[in-house]
């Protein structure tokens, strides 16, 4: 038979020392995570890449369902999530909204991480 290991009793010197202070606050770690869930998703990214790729550096939601192959509400759902993620600029012109990056998005995005 194998006996159980003593467990020594708890004391100061072996009590283990809170962590430090988190660097980035929950309000912040909040708005960071809609960014990264925003980026998450393949058809969101790709959304980014023609919009950016776009040489009037806008392009009109009527011209992105096509090249993804989704439907309109699909296509709606994710182009809203990149605004609220504040990764795309919407812009009304009478029925059509024309999307746009916002500036300096990517750049903030890809700082994210370097500010853990």
């Amino acid at each position: 038979m194998n006996a159980l290991p003593i467990l020594e009793p708890v004391t100061d010197e072996t009590r283990c020392t809170p962590a430090s202070r988190p660097a980035m606050g929950a309000e912040h770690a909040k708005r960071s995570a809609l960014v990264f869930k925003a980026l998450a998703d393949p058809n969101r990214l790709r959304l980014l890449s023609i919009i950016k790729a776009e040489s009037s550096g806008e392009t009109c939601a009527c011209g992105l369902i096509d090249p993804l192959d989704l439907s309109q509400p699909t296509l709606s759902h994710h182009l809203e999530i990149l605004v609220d993620a504040g990764l795309l600029h919407r812009e009304k012109r009478g029925t059509w909204a024309y999307y746009s990056l916002m500036p300096g998005a990517l750049e903030r995005a890809a700082g994210l991480l370097g500010s853990l």
